[in-house]
């Protein structure tokens, strides 16, 4: 992953103390583009930095870059502690001399997809779940959305994959690959547990207009399949891709036909990007694949 990062981008990576650097080098050292690795030193629990991580924004009159702060309990209070996690943005913002600012209200970063011209993407299972804002309705979670991240139009689908322990992260189950159109998850097993949830799902962004208020182009992709260890399922799916500046890394799984499935529709609808596959088998043991260990930052 990091080798098909530096090819086109600067990466930043997070080590916890000089040992976990010593760690992450014995690795990374030989690939080429050193000159595009900074390490930082931040203590965390979990390395899942999409979730407890900073979100940037920038502002386009100056391009002046930011980062909001949203509070942060490991998805619902499920793996304490969680407190050098929850100060990572606002570490991160000293670090880089930005503003940061602070919602007040629980939100990972795996639980929302925007379109980047208004529309943001959410799940009802995550967001409106009581273990994350007993106090907040879903009013005014839109409102927070729309205040701190500049979101026109929330769109909202339901429950997440099975597997998945966020309580149904948006990045499971469907993405946008450009502002008027969705990538969504699809299982054509009905005897799978996650062929109903993503039937649903697949309904519901049939229904969904953008911040224009026009109906969104809708591409089908297929999951993997079961993906297992120690017998417990896991969240595997090829929807926890990640845009970079040339490229698109996909996770994939060692499947005989879905693997190629799935990367030849994204290469076929993005024509200006290369689709590449990643293998995630072990990855995705954490619970977690491509798009949970990264979060962009634009350049300022």
């Amino acid at each position: 992953m990091v080798g098909a990062l530096t090819e086109s981008e600067a990466v930043c990576i997070n080590v916890i103390n000089g040992a976990h650097e010593a760690e992450a080098r014995a690795v990374l050292d030989p690939l080429p583009h050193q000159e595009c690795i900074t390490y930082y030193e931040i203590p965390t629990n979990e390395p899942w930095c999409r979730d407890h991580g900073p979100i940037f924004l920038t502002r386009d009159a100056d391009s002046k870059l930011t980062i909001v702060d949203w509070d942060y309990n490991a998805w619902g209070n499920k793996y304490p502690p969680f407190d050098f996690d929850d100060v990572v943005p606002t570490r991160v913002g000293e670090i880089l001399d930005v503003p940061v600012f602070y919602p007040g209200m629980i939100l990972e970063g795996g639980s929302i997809e925007v379109n980047g011209a208004g529309a943001l993407l959410t799940t009802e299972s995550c967001l409106l779940n009581p273990n994350r804002n007993p106090q907040c309705s879903r009013e005014q979670i839109e409102q927070q959305l729309r205040d701190y991240l500049g979101a026109g139009e929330i769109l909202w689908l339901g429950p997440g994959i099975a597997g998945d322990d966020t309580d149904g992260h948006i990045d499971d189950l469907a993405r946008f690959i450009d502002p008027q159109t969705i990538v969504v998850g699809v299982e054509p097993d009905k005897k799978d547990p996650n062929y109903h949830i993503l039937k649903e799902n697949r309904q519901r962004v049939e229904t969904l207009r953008d911040q224009d208020g026009q109906l969104f182009r809708v591409i089908e992709i297929p999951m993997p399949g079961v993906v297992q260890h120690d017998r417990q399922r896991l969240p595997a799916t090829y929807l926890n891709f990640y845009f970079i500046n040339k490229a698109l890394l996909v996770p994939i799984y060692r499947h005989k036909t879905n693997d190629r499935i799935a990367l030849d529709i994204l290469q076929k609808n993005l024509p200006r990007h290369k689709v590449i596959g990643i293998d995630c088998v072990e990855l995705i043991w954490g619970l977690g694949a491509i798009h949970c260990l990264t979060q962009q930052q634009p350049k300022f």
